[in-house]
């Protein structure tokens, strides 16, 4: 059985939406999509389908108008992506991961307190992943 595949930026894009306004119709994601990024309708309802085959949302079709739902967590998507990243450019470092994003774009000061309590929690053997927002 091969890996569950990763989403495309525009298939991210569409998560994004879903996250963020939790179960929506096509024309209610293609309407924020399309306001910000001039997406197609057609483009919105293809992708949906296809984000339905490949596991990415769950599509509930008791109504007239179909309503899709992101079948995994944001911060769920963001560790497959961050996991995939990390060994696929970063040989599996994540200290080498951190320095880069760091090195790009300065962290914010709550960033960095975030990241402290982050780094303390593991020094305690706690758990490094949670989310912090």
């Amino acid at each position: 059985m091969s890996p569950k595949p990763l989403p495309t930026d525009a298939e991210l894009s569409i998560l994004a939406v879903l996250w963020r306004r939790g179960p929506s119709t096509v024309r209610d994601v293609w309407a924020d999509l399309n306001e910000r990024e001039g997406t197609g309708y057609t483009t919105v309802l293809k992708l949906l389908q296809i984000m339905t085959q490949k596991g990415f949302v769950k599509r509930d079709e008791a109504q007239r108008a179909h309503v899709y739902k992101a079948a995994a967590g944001e911060e769920q998507t963001q560790k497959k992506l961050v996991g995939d990243l990390m060994s696929r450019a970063f040989n599996g470092s994540a200290s080498t991961l951190v320095m880069r994003a760091l090195s790009i774009k300065p962290a914010s000061e709550e960033e960095l307190r975030q990241i402290r309590a982050l780094l303390d929690a593991a020094e305690k053997g706690g758990a490094p992943g949670g989310n912090t927002t």
